[in-house]
């Protein structure tokens, strides 16, 4: 069986790098990068990921606007996404369903536990 897909959406380099070694060694996860919203949006309809994992403040495009993009988009709508934030919004929990966000994992995260919140966030543990 074909591993989990996940898209990172994040543009920090770092995280990207720390999120997708955590991803693959822990969970054994593919992990797709994208460094943009814009790239993300395209990654998701070509890539068809099993999942989004997206950062929620970013240039240009924040997490919210690509939410609901995602969302528009049929190619894309009915992929998950986990919120990574360093502002974890639990006010916004009504609006976050409707735009297919299942959890909300807070930066800073733990490398070593970051694979087993999101498998836990997605339903896949």
């Amino acid at each position: 069986m074909a591993p989990k897909r996940v898209l990172i959406i994040d543009d920090e380099a770092d995280i990207r790098e720390v999120v997708q070694v955590s991803l693959e060694i822990m969970a054994g996860l593919e992990v797709i990068l994208a460094s943009s919203s814009r790239e993300g949006l395209i990654q998701a309809e070509t890539a068809q990921p099993d999942a989004i994992l997206l950062d929620l403040m970013m240039p240009e495009m924040d997490g919210l606007t690509v939410c609901r993009q995602l969302q528009v988009n049929p190619k894309t709508q009915n992929i998950p996404i986990v919120l990574l934030t360093a502002k974890t919004p639990i006010s916004d929990q009504d609006c976050f369903t409707q735009l297919g966000v299942k959890a909300a994992i807070a930066k800073p995260f733990k490398p070593v536990r970051l694979a087993e919140q999101l498998l836990t966030a997605l339903g896949w543990s």
